[in-house]
């Protein structure tokens, strides 16, 4: 983060609005924006790379460009580490999960998954 402070000016609401900063509009590159304060220090303001808020703000901040985190790659690698046999396997030993209800193996592979991705009781590793 640049800790240089520049000086903002936000305008926005429900029909458009406007970011600058040193006076050069960013608006068509920023699709949102955070301000955040701790007290005693300057404002810090992430822009996400259509103003979408309501309300003025005009002083000086830190900047910082935020990338929105995609999780995708993230859950897919995951996915394709999982052994089809050793969740249902693990599925199905889990009477917990098993209520005789609609969907019940797909919410019980469901539920492990997320206790797995979650590091909550994964299977062990054979070599």
């Amino acid at each position: 983060m640049d800790d240089q402070l520049r000086r903002v000016r936000i305008v926005s609401g429900s029909v458009g609005g406007w970011v600058e900063v040193d006076g050069l509009d960013v608006s068509r590159q920023v699709s949102g924006y955070s301000l955040r304060q701790r007290a005693g220090q300057a404002v810090d303001l992430v822009l996400h790379l259509s103003p979408a808020g309501q309300g003025e703000f005009d002083g000086l901040v830190r900047v910082a460009i935020g990338v929105s985190h995609d999780p995708g790659p993230a859950a897919a690698a995951f996915l394709a580490a999982i052994d089809a046999r050793e969740l249902e396997r693990h599925v199905l030993a889990r009477h917990d999960l098993l209520d005789g209800g609609p969907y019940e193996m797909t919410r019980g592979m469901l539920g492990l998954l997320r206790e797995w991705a979650l590091g909550q009781g994964a299977p062990e590793v054979v070599a």
